[in-house]
């Protein structure tokens, strides 16, 4: 039964190392993964500035980049929403006409 003890006792450290280890691994990927995160958000921020140095809307080109990233039938159906919502408001050229 000693053994069985003592066995037991050194997969228990060894289990231990082993997920300290991965603990770490882990760890570094997020952190490693955080930086790459901070550099594509810096790039991204100076190709805005770019934009905008050349003459385009940054909040436009934010909201075009918004819509090409949505499903094309969600945005179709969003779309139609808004169109009876700003026509029940009398703010369309077809309200306005009429």
């Amino acid at each position: 039964m000693f053994e069985s003890q003592a066995f037991a006792g050194v997969i228990k450290v060894q289990l231990q190392t082993s997920a300290k280890d991965q603990l770490r691994t882990i760890i570094a990927r997020v952190e490693r993964l955080e930086e790459e995160k901070a550099a594509l958000s810096a790039d991204l921020k100076e190709v805005y500035a770019e934009a905008k140095g050349n003459g385009f809307d940054v909040k436009a080109l934010r909201a075009v980049i918004r819509i090409r990233k949505q499903d094309e039938n969600k945005r179709r159906e969003a779309e139609a929403v808004l169109t009876t919502y700003l026509h029940a408001l009398g703010m369309t050229a077809e309200a306005e006409a009429a």
